[in-house]
């Protein structure tokens, strides 16, 4: 899945901040594997981030200088900024000012943090689709498409990505933003919609009642989170810069064949669930749609892993190894 170690393609020391959460355990992995030397920079460890050096962070509120000195003592030279506010039990109703230290805030005191450094430096920032907001249904969401977010969480997402974005455009640091659609796959954030299934496919099964699922006609775009921590590491290596690369599947489901493919991916009839339909507020828009094309051009980077794949090895990660308390 991830793109081999070559020669002509130098080992990097890199930091990815929010390095234990569900996104970032799977760019650690895949890092490792491409032979990078990987620092994980989380408020607290985990048992899957053992193979990798690690330093203990509130990332929400270290300042500036305290960053500056942990990557330079480190030698980092590129970042990976793998924080999200949402990798939290209490989900996307986070207060704003919650949203900010992390989505906006730190990405400041993170860009300052590499400025001061006396060795140019990389950063890939992992940001949302979800900073597109509403589309029109039917639309391939490309990277002209002006953001225009309309929620609390997209509007801080946003704001994470603009600043790194200018910093890259000002010559300040190189990298590139990677606006992941939604993520499925082993390991889900308990705050998110797949995280949620588990948890109500655990409950139905233990109880022996159905599973009640409350739905809404929203049709999303899932990418494997596998294939997103490969994007990552292509992202690291690439001489790309400057760029907002859009990370998906390139289709949209609707959230009923979503629901279903999982139950089925997990060895279960369809006849358990209880669907329960209202509307329901989302992070973005009721339709989003990756297109992915500039992603393939400038980082030779495909989705690989198929939906209902993603979602069977989701439900088998929950039963073998147990859940996953995410960490920004």
């Amino acid at each position: 899945m991830t793109t081999p170690h070559r020669p002509g393609h130098p080992r990097r020391r890199v930091a990815v901040l929010g390095g234990t959460g569900w996104v970032g355990r799977h760019v650690c992995a895949a890092l490792a594997a491409r032979d990078d030397d990987v620092l994980v920079v989380a408020r607290h460890p985990a048992p899957h981030i053992r193979p990798y050096a690690f330093v203990p962070l509130d990332l929400a509120h270290a300042g500036q200088e305290r960053l500056t000195g942990l990557l330079r003592a480190h030698r980092v030279d590129t970042v990976v900024n793998a924080t999200d506010a949402l990798n939290a039990t209490d989900g996307w109703s986070r207060a704003d000012e919650d949203l900010d230290a992390v989505n906006v805030a730190l990405v400041h005191r993170l860009l300052a943090a590499l400025g001061a450094l006396p060795w140019r430096s990389r950063v890939v920032h992992i940001g949302t689709l979800h900073e597109y907001g509403d589309v029109p249904p039917g639309t391939l969401i490309d990277e002209r498409v002006p953001p225009r977010p309309g929620s609390a969480y997209a509007r801080t997402k946003l704001a994470g990505s603009q600043a790194v974005l200018d910093a890259v455009r000002a010559g300040r640091a190189d990298g590139l933003v990677l606006r992941a659609a939604n993520v499925c796959g082993p390991h889900p954030s308990p705050a998110s919609f797949p995280g949620k299934l588990v948890g109500m496919l655990h409950r139905a099964l233990a109880a022996g009642e159905p599973m009640t699922v409350v739905l809404t006609d929203a049709r999303r775009d899932f990418v494997d989170v596998r294939d997103l921590a490969d994007a990552v590491v292509r992202a690291v290596h690439s001489p790309a810069t400057g760029h907002a690369l859009n990370i998906g599947s390139g289709r949209a489901v609707d959230l009923r064949t979503l629901v279903r493919l999982f139950v089925t991916a997990a060895g279960h009839s369809t006849d358990l669930i209880d669907e329960r339909n209202r509307d329901v507020a989302g992070l973005g828009g009721a339709w989003t749609r990756a297109d992915i094309r500039l992603a393939g051009r400038l980082l030779d980077w495909h989705p690989r892993i198929g939906l209902a794949e993603s979602l069977g090895a989701m439900w088998t990660a929950a039963t073998t190894d147990g859940p996953l308390q995410a960490e920004a």
